[in-house]
């Protein structure tokens, strides 16, 4: 994992490319900015914020039947779909960002998860999930970037929304538990690096490996919601 400081978005710019997953020159994506950030000349860390609660609570979180095939998880069929899960709402946020000048990565590591009720860490193997993010370069820094659980899907899993304001990683979420018990947060286990597109195969393998009655096919497993399961 790298950190860098003190360097120029120019320094990038070649993660500021569109790519076949981070297809932020279709006119999807476009539409998608233009429709959550207010001004496309203000300054980078207000789009990064902006297109974080537009990600975050706008595309819907759900993890069943999530279409894992490479057209499902292009930027583009995501903003179209309007839902899917941690992988598919890193990739919107991270190709988003990219369209209005903000150099991104996208993030992958092994988390224990709290937001997931019993049938789905049934279906997963536990509560250790393979886990996407993104990483954006603003006013000279790396910094993580995590909108991936809404405002709704928290409330019902007794969990405090992961804020983000442009100034530091929005990473460890918290968790609402009894006397605020800080030890409930969601626990970061094992960081697997960061990259500049989508590495699909070793994404679907590390998802096919780590949870195997999780994906079937190109998808995950149907016929559930994680809103309705949550007790």
């Amino acid at each position: 994992m790298t950190i860098v400081t003190e360097q120029s978005p120019d320094t990038f710019e070649y993660l500021l490319r569109p790519t076949y997953f981070l297809d932020h020159d279709t006119p999807e994506i476009q539409e998608f900015v233009d429709r959550w950030v207010t001004d496309r000349d203000a300054p980078a860390a207000k789009k990064a914020v902006e297109l974080y609660y537009a990600v975050r609570d706008n595309v819907f979180y759900e993890v069943y039947d999530a279409d894992l095939s490479r057209e499902g998880l292009r930027a583009s069929s995501i903003a179209i779909g309007g839902q899917g899960f941690c992988l598919h709402k890193s990739i919107l946020y991270a190709a988003a960002v990219r369209a209005v000048g903000i150099p991104s990565r996208l993030v992958y590591g092994d988390v224990r998860n709290h937001l997931a009720s019993d049938r789905l860490k049934q279906h997963i193997g536990g509560d250790v999930f393979f886990h996407g993010l993104t990483s954006v370069f603003l006013d000279g820094r790396w910094m993580k970037a995590t909108p991936v659980f809404n405002k709704l899907l928290c409330r019902l899993y007794g969990m405090t929304p992961l804020e983000f304001d442009g100034t530091g990683d929005s990473l460890y979420h918290p968790f609402d538990g009894d006397e605020g018990d800080s030890s409930q947060a969601m626990q970061f286990l094992r960081m697997h690096g960061e990259f500049d597109d989508l590495p699909y195969d070793y994404v679907m393998s590390n998802m096919r490996s780590k949870h195997p009655k999780f994906v079937h096919g190109d998808g995950t497993v149907a016929g559930g919601s994680l809103a309705a399961e949550a007790s």
